[in-house]
């Protein structure tokens, strides 16, 4: 006589976790994935004004961008005049992506900070200064700045934090699992604007454009309510360190190793090193003074020409070039100092490296804007956004509760789609449009996004740096497997979640306040 058992909790999870892994791994390259929705717009296009495809615009009489006749339609690409349109379009769909200029500016200026080693000194300084009882707080803390500059986040701190927990006698997974959880989980999070900010406004813009052909989205639009997410996820990361997965791990057993930890060592940040940040801080204390000037008295150059304002003004249309700025200077600053840098030569260098790496960005980009116009030129987003709007105002769910499953909808979406740019290409089109139909901004709604796009990174083995993380976690614990590590990692996702969404609501709901500079909560038509 045989006898089944239930599965236990963890035969379960690590299903789930296979399974996420299958479907990932059935996704084509996010690349080849926009050039079949391609494909798929230009023939479901053809299909739907077949059928007559149809609905009233919602827009009242009068308003910009309201059809004619008061009804949008499926406009076809699978017609002469389409063959045409996507013909003539395909150069300016391209390179009128927004998205593209923008982040490429903004990577010139990063590239020489990272370049000439100011990035890196300022992390070790950060993590390596700090007294014990802090130690977790600041890899914590200096994993989220570090998105700025993504890459040396993953490659510097997270190898960093593992070596520093291990030479205080703590487990270096627990290490190493608080600087992932802040790098990856707190992708979003930042107190400086970083090149994430223009590329996801340059993808809402349009998105936007779809109800209200006049909005723009610039980049500085979450900048105050990712500034106190910083703080929020810096204290939420130290606590589920040392209160859950600290004592989870253990004691460190220094026989699960696959290297010889005796001959690990950890660089310090040298004299020099020190010299050197010292001067790029008061060349980035000297920018932000020039800045100030030219945006806080009330006659400043970078004011709005007519108004006088900060919103609308040529600062905050501007404010790529300043992040360039503010980065580009210091870091050259720097790199004079410590030697990284000695003429324009080693600048440019710097940024044309910087700029190599971005090919794969530079094509993904070709497809995505293609989509975003072919979708744009169809109606389809209108439709959809208008249909979808009016399902959620027939069940009721038009309150601030939407935002709930809104957000674990891109969560879900990002386990798979793991890339932040074209998940909102992809999404953008038809949330941003459906949300403002029933009274949201794209500012509120492109912050709620960042929150789903940013707090299931760090459990899914679709994220590119996931396997490099689990190369590093192996030096460690040298059986470590993926459904070991993102069971390490859950946690943090989980408590991520709901304190971020919490906070969220409390921002934006329970207090009124924008979540940036000239952002509304509510869209006004």
């Amino acid at each position: 006589m045989s006898s089944t058992s239930k599965p236990s909790g963890n035969d379960l999870f690590n299903r789930f976790l296979s399974t996420v892994e299958f479907l990932g791994n059935l996704l084509p390259h996010p690349i080849t994935l926009f050039a079949i929705f391609c494909v798929a717009i230009i023939i479901g296009s053809g299909i739907a004004d077949w059928f007559g495809l149809a609905v009233e615009d919602p827009r009242p009489i009068g308003a910009k961008g309201r059809a004619p006749d008061g009804v949008i339609e499926v406009v076809s690409l699978m017609s002469v005049e389409g063959l045409q349109r996507i013909v003539t379009g395909l150069v300016t769909n391209f390179t009128g992506f927004a998205p593209l200029g923008t982040v490429l500016v903004a990577i010139l200026g990063v590239s020489v900070a990272e370049h000439s080693g100011l990035l890196s000194a300022l992390m070790r300084n950060m993590v390596m200064e700090a007294s014990k009882r802090l130690v977790t707080f600041m890899v914590v803390f200096a994993g989220i700045l570090s998105n700025t500059a993504s890459e040396l986040g993953y490659v510097v701190l997270i190898p960093l934090a593992a070596m520093i927990f291990h030479s205080l006698g703590r487990h270096p997974l627990a290490g190493l699992a608080a600087a992932f959880a802040a790098v990856s989980g707190g992708y979003s999070a930042n107190l400086l604007l970083g090149t994430i900010d223009p590329l996801l406004a340059g993808i809402t813009t349009p998105a936007a454009q779809m109800i209200d052909p006049d909005y723009v989205v610039g980049p500085e639009a979450n900048w105050y309510f990712m500034m106190v997410s910083v703080l929020l996820i810096s204290v939420l990361g130290t606590f589920v360190t040392e209160k859950i997965v600290e004592p989870r791990l253990g004691k460190y057993d220094v026989t699960q190793a696959s290297i010889d930890l005796s001959s690990a060592s950890l660089d310090k940040v040298s004299d020099l090193e020190k010299k050197g940040l010292r001067w790029a801080g008061i060349a980035f204390g000297a920018m932000c003074a020039l800045l100030a000037w030219t945006i806080v008295p009330d006659d400043g150059v970078l004011r709005h020409p007519t108004t006088g304002a900060v919103a609308g003004s040529p600062f905050l249309k501007g404010i790529v070039a300043f992040i360039f700025v503010t980065f580009a200077v210091p870091g050259y600053v720097y790199g004079r100092v410590v030697g990284t840098m000695r003429n324009d030569k080693d600048v440019i260098n710097a940024m044309s490296t910087s700029m190599s790496s971005m090919g794969l960005y530079i094509v993904l980009v070709f497809f995505a804007a293609q989509f975003v116009a072919f979708f744009k030129w169809t109606n389809f987003g209108t439709i959809l956004a208008i249909k979808g709007a009016a399902l959620l105002q027939a069940l009721n769910l038009t309150g601030p509760e939407v935002f709930v499953g809104f957000i674990l909808l891109c969560a879900l979406i990002n386990l798979s789609l793991g890339s932040s740019s074209a998940q909102w290409a992809a999404t953008a089109p038809i949330f941003v449009p459906m949300l403002m139909l029933i009274g949201y901004a794209p500012e509120t709604i492109q912050a709620a996004y960042r929150i789903g796009d940013s707090v299931t990174n760090l459990i899914t083995p679709m994220m590119s740096y996931f396997g490099l993380i689990l190369a590093v976690a192996a030096r460690y614990q040298k059986d470590i497997g993926i459904g070991t590590l993102i069971s390490i990692m859950l946690p943090y996702s989980m408590v991520f979640l709901v304190g971020w969404v919490a906070l969220f609501y409390v921002w934006v709901f329970g207090f009124g306040l924008p979540v940036g500079p000239a952002s509304p909560i509510y869209y006004q038509p």
